[in-house]
């Protein structure tokens, strides 16, 4: 540590966003773009010198903070880039949509608030690529096997970077037009602008990873060929099974699935469409699901000019401070957050007018309601109790021309057959069986991230793509130095 009193003597600051006016009229990303780095050395300068630094056990990668945390307030900033890729592959992802867990944990955020570990990880991944510190690095030499990446999201991109490192041969199939998967089309441009993702890929490309997109693989090409064709293959297809909403007027149209939604906006922003079909502008658009999905269609459907916005929360809303009985650090508190997003809704009034947020907390679904032609206009709603029991008498009714399901996700896709071709065991859940090597019933076929594990983080997905790399390069050569961070049957301890 630079400086020993650094956490007595430095408040916390935080990333600053631009002005919401500003910033809901582009899809920029919302932070104020080169006020990061003049701050992050002395926030850096924060970390104690704790001892046991339970941000490590919180980070399901294992990243090293207090390491890079130090380097940071030195300005070293070339150490600290690679001890940071040490344990993560892409960095200026993580510090961009990981919620954090590793905050929760620091030891600063028994009685302070925690460093900001988050801004300083983006802020060392950013400067590490303004500095040509992270240039490809291609494998010495090349094994002569070769794997199947399928699924090119966070847990497919690590584990293909990790093996192609190896020196085995690598190709991602990738179902959609372009490689990136959920921070593709499902991630909006203001949470990540995509030239981050495209300079991770070059580099992959420059490593010697292939990529064939527009690819389904049991559609596009067969299971078993595929199979044929390489010694190992790597599911890592996500959980893009979304969950439905069983109640009367469903059928309506105008409900639609958030990842319905969410990707035509970012193919407007692809260049791909003038405007979305399912533009939200100058509709009342009400989103069912309180989670960051929920956020993302909600940021997203103000910058497409809605009417108005509401976000429906099943859970009764968090208080503002950690819950020490029922969640005593360094868990992952359940406490009330204001997103960008959530800032956009209540700065433009977008938000149901008797509340100052745009989500109503403890509200479930009773049934939608349309116009003569079939196309919704209203939701009816109730309150719910902490047992998620209707109350009565609290009824209510919203006008909804725009319906955004955003309920998570039950497990991996089978429609395009490679399950059942491959002929894998399933979970009651929904995701595909493994055992303690990632290694599915089927010799040389590996599940990692979503596909096996269920709904997750993106830090999770990363850790499972570096640990399933491991497994196929052991599998593949008898023995492996890839680091495995995670066992597959490790649950989360901080969310």
């Amino acid at each position: 540590m630079a400086d020993p009193k650094g956490f007595m003597t430095t408040p916390r600051q935080d990333w600053p966003r631009r002005p919401v006016e500003e910033r809901v009229g582009d899809w920029d990303e919302v932070y104020v773009p080169g006020a990061l780095l003049p701050i992050i050395s002395k926030q850096a300068d924060r970390c104690m010198d704790c001892g046991i630094p339970f941000c490590h056990d919180a980070c399901p990668l294992g990243n090293l903070i207090p390491e890079w945390n130090d380097l940071v307030s030195r300005e070293d900033w070339r150490a600290a880039a690679d001890r940071l890729h040490a344990t993560n592959n892409f960095p200026e992802f993580t510090g961009r949509l990981c919620p954090a867990p590793c905050e929760a944990g620091c030891v600063l955020a028994i009685n302070q608030p925690a460093v900001t570990i988050k801004n300083v990880e983006c802020a060392i991944a950013d400067r590490a690529w303004e500095d040509g510190f992270t240039p490809p690095r291609p494998p010495d030499r090349l094994s002569g096997r070769t794997v199947a990446v399928i699924g090119s999201g966070p847990t497919g991109l690590a584990a293909a970077q990790q093996l192609t490192r190896a020196g085995h041969t690598v190709a991602v199939y990738e179902k959609d037009d372009r490689i990136g998967g959920l921070m593709r089309y499902g991630i909006p441009e203001f949470k990540m602008e995509k030239h981050h993702l495209e300079r991770r890929i070059e580099q992959m490309r420059a490593e010697g990873t292939k990529f064939r997109t527009s690819t389904a693989v049991g559609r596009d090409i067969g299971a078993a060929e595929l199979r044929s064709r390489h010694d190992a293959i790597v599911i890592a297809t996500g959980a893009t099974a979304w969950r439905e909403l069983p109640v009367a007027g469903r059928e309506l149209t105008g409900i639609q699935q958030a990842m319905e939604y969410l990707p035509l906006a970012n193919r407007v922003c692809e260049g791909d469409l003038e405007t979305s079909p399912m533009s939200a502008a100058g509709k009342h658009v009400v989103i069912v699901g309180g989670g960051d999905t929920g956020a993302d269609c909600l940021g997203t459907a103000v910058r497409e000019g809605a009417a108005s916005v509401t976000q429906l929360d099943i859970y009764a809303q968090p208080g503002a401070a950690r819950d020490e009985d029922a969640e005593p650090w360094p868990t992952y508190p359940k406490i009330y957050r204001l997103s960008a997003a959530h800032e956009e809704a209540r700065e433009l009034e977008t938000a149901p007018a008797a509340d100052a947020d745009a989500r109503l907390f403890a509200a479930s679904t009773l049934r939608f309601t349309g116009d003569a032609d079939g196309h919704v206009r209203s939701l009816h709603l109730t309150e719910v109790d902490a047992g998620r029991r209707p109350l009565p008498g609290t009824g209510r009714e919203l006008p909804a021309d725009l319906v955004l399901l955003a309920l998570g996700f039950s497990g991996p896709d089978r429609g395009d057959g490679l399950i059942d071709q491959l002929g894998l065991a399933m979970e009651p859940r929904g995701t595909i069986t493994r055992d303690a090597g990632f290694a599915t019933n089927v010799p040389g076929v590996f599940a990692a991230g979503d596909a096996a594990r269920g709904q997750s983080l993106i830090v999770w997905a990363i850790a499972e793509g570096r640990a399933v790399a491991a497994a196929v390069d052991g599998y593949l050569t008898g023995s492996s130095r890839l680091p495995a961070p995670i066992s597959p049957f490790d649950r989360p301890m901080t969310v």
